[in-house]
């Protein structure tokens, strides 16, 4: 499946109760998988998280479907390459760019279930994203994930919409934020936060300006796909 990249000017995420028969059926084997993943990294916590299950995008706008499942089961799925197509790795992921026009990602550490790979400030939704009438708010979860990670508060303006991009078993909603600071100054500012906790998530940080800086080995294929068509379109 190849990678596309659709914009939309609103999500409608929200809660539905979900069978997923395929993490039923293969309990055991995900639970064995999870215990040999924790042994490399005992940091890993398996908690409830949010999935996909059904979605529509169209007219500028994405419905979509979330169900609680185990964190474990969404692990093997992936490390599995995705043998279940009935469900989606769905998660939001904010995008800071700096005045100066440098786009800001991470190096997850050693410690995370990605180490070494560089991601956009995001994480897979949870039940903290739910509202009282069942909605889950997404961009809250972006900007949750953007301040937890890196510090960095997402300033007021005007709403810059989601650019929700597909490859595979992932579908990244991808929320804009545009920053007041110049690239020092906000790397300044992360490493300070970074510098505050006793174990960062994030590693490093990389800084992406023109297309000779994506990293095929440490970025996802919606990350590069994202940004290089971002470039290509201010070229």
């Amino acid at each position: 499946m190849s990678v596309t990249i659709t914009p939309a000017r609103r999500v409608d995420a929200r809660m539905v109760a979900h069978d997923w028969a395929w993490a039923r059926e293969n309990r055991a084997a995900i639970a064995a998988h999870w215990e040999e993943r924790r042994a490399a990294r005992p940091a890993m916590f398996n908690g409830t998280v949010l999935m996909l299950r059904r979605w529509t995008l169209a007219d500028g706008v994405l419905a979509a479907e979330l169900f609680e499942a185990d964190y474990a089961a969404l692990t093997a799925l992936k490390d599995w390459g995705f043998p279940d197509g009935s469900v989606v790795n769905a998660f939001a992921a904010a995008v800071p760019r700096t005045r100066d026009g440098a786009f800001i990602l991470g190096e997850m550490g050693p410690h995370t279930a990605a180490a070494g790979r560089v991601y956009f400030p995001c994480g897979t939704p949870d039940p903290t994203d739910i509202a009282a009438d069942g909605r889950v708010d997404l961009a809250a979860s972006a900007l949750r994930e953007l301040q937890e990670e890196t510090g960095l508060i997402a300033p007021d303006g005007p709403d810059p919409g989601w650019a929700i991009v597909r490859d595979g078993g992932l579908m990244a909603l991808l929320r804009p934020v545009q920053l007041a600071e110049d690239e020092a100054t906000v790397r300044a500012r992360i490493a300070a936060h970074l510098a505050a906790e006793a174990e960062p998530e994030l590693s490093a940080i990389v800084s992406v300006r023109t297309a000779a800086d994506l990293d095929p080995a440490r970025m996802p294929g919606f990350v590069r796909h994202y940004l290089a068509s971002v470039l290509a379109g201010e070229a």
